[in-house]
């Protein structure tokens, strides 16, 4: 293969923040000389960027791989194929034995090296010249992840995190405004603001900020951005944060805030704080502080030790919470955490009767809520266009990808029109452009 152009395709699993590290990992691999490919069959290089948070995305994981290796390519062993991101960090040498089929792994902490790992099983670097680093971060339509932190200190009792990503370490802002300008360039209209603790950003830096003044920085920088922030913890909803949000209307009034229970008993169990009385009154303080804020959360349904009082109370708190988005899962029991130990193990049928339960109620409730947006003039950002010509789009109360979608009757990718809701379906909308 030396001295011709080679090509590299991604297989993401998982969350933004994996789709974030393979953006990552596609950039380096372009400034090195390679060309990626959107077609595994045509690649001359696999890489397939692993979850490996809980048992069900290992399985989606390595049912990925062997889909790759089933490839000609890869099974005639002209196609290297690397395992890259959470399996390889959480199993480490375990995986070789397991999966004969990948030529290398590369865990999370070895991102950085990926072109060196693909010179070596290509046999030399590519011969394609280098490609500016901005090139393999401008598709993907208008709006773009950027990683603000990795890993986490928390050590909630059922998470993998701390032992596949490591300790919380915070990016630097210079390096993050670095980025997201970058993205704003290449024509991105939305940035999301990612991490393991979103909130937490800035407290480990030599000289400690906030999330809050960070997202006030980039705000102000590029007022015509919209920027949207994930997974922050109830005590990184700060006043200074909640300010800098409903300031600028360019940051989005939307906040997802993973709680994963209500009940306090089961909340110190996981390693965590708070109850159903401090998520109400949170709750309550950003509706009353953040005009027509979006609220999102998860939780876990069959924590070991769950009874079916504290279940009952988790669905009363949904009911009463009225949040506009609720993530429901089944607890997994993951090999080498706590909560995995704990005694008073719910059995599977259990713990997926009461999944099911709670995303009926949740789907009532937020239904209703969502339905409560109809005439309301909101912008909304196009974000494509369907084969019978509809065009779809999201408000800022809706996050990429786990949302849902508002379809409106003008507009093109990139562009921001403002319309009228005039008809919701569960989680999706329908608006017509105002002015037309």
């Amino acid at each position: 293969m030396e001295g011709r152009t080679r090509t590299v395709a991604f297989v993401t699993l998982g969350c933004a923040k994996n789709e974030v590290d393979s953006r990552d990992m596609a950039a380096l691999l372009a400034q090195a000389g390679y060309r990626i490919a959107d077609d595994p069959e045509r690649a001359d290089a696999i890489i397939v960027n692993t979850c490996s948070f809980i048992q069900p995305a290992t399985e989606e994981s390595i049912e990925a791989i062997l889909d790759a290796a089933a490839l000609d390519g890869v099974r005639g062993g002209a196609v290297p194929l690397v395992v890259a991101g959470c399996m390889p960090a959480r199993y480490g040498d375990e995986l070789a034995a397991e999966l004969p089929e990948a030529a290398a792994f590369v865990p999370c902490s070895r991102e950085d090296s990926i072109a060196e790992v693909l010179d070596g099983l290509l046999g030399g670097p590519s011969a394609c010249a280098a490609a500016p680093p901005a090139d393999a971060a401008a598709d993907g339509g208008p709006s773009a992840y950027v990683k603000i932190s990795d890993g986490c200190d928390r050590f909630c009792s059922y998470c993998t995190i701390p032992f596949i990503r490591g300790r919380y370490h915070s990016f630097p802002q210079q390096d993050i405004q670095r980025e997201v300008a970058a993205l704003v360039a290449a024509g991105k209209r939305e940035i999301v603001l990612v991490a393991q603790d979103t909130g937490r950003w800035g407290t480990d830096l030599p000289e400690p900020s906030t999330l809050a003044a960070l997202v006030d920085t980039l705000a102000e920088a590029h007022p015509d951005t919209w920027f949207r922030l994930m997974y922050i913890q109830p005590e990184g909803i700060t006043d200074e944060l909640v300010d800098a949000v409903a300031s600028h209307g360019n940051i989005c009034s939307y906040l997802d805030i993973p709680l994963q229970h209500c009940n306090g008993d089961i909340l110190k169990a996981m390693n965590r704080t708070g109850d159903a009385g401090r998520f109400l009154e949170l709750i309550g303080r950003l509706r009353r502080d953040v005009p027509d804020v979006a609220l999102r959360t998860t939780l876990i349904c069959g924590f070991p030790g769950e009874t079916e009082e504290q279940f009952e109370e988790l669905c009363d708190f949904v009911e009463e919470a009225e949040l506009d988005y609720v993530g429901i899962f089944p607890f997994s029991p993951e090999d080498g955490t706590r909560a995995a130990e704990l005694p008073g193990q719910v059995d599977d049928d259990t713990k997926q009767e009461r999944t099911q339960r709670l995303r009926d109620i949740a789907d009532a409730v937020s239904s209703a809520v969502i339905a409560r947006r109809v005439g309301r003039r909101v912008p909304v950002l196009v974000c494509g266009i369907e084969e019978d010509g509809q065009r779809f789009g999201r408000t800022q109360a809706q996050a990429p990808e786990v949302d849902g979608a508002t379809f409106l009757d003008a507009g093109e990718p990139g562009d921001m029109p403002t319309c009228v809701i005039t008809d919701t379906l569960i989680y999706e909308m329908e608006g017509e452009v105002c002015g037309r």
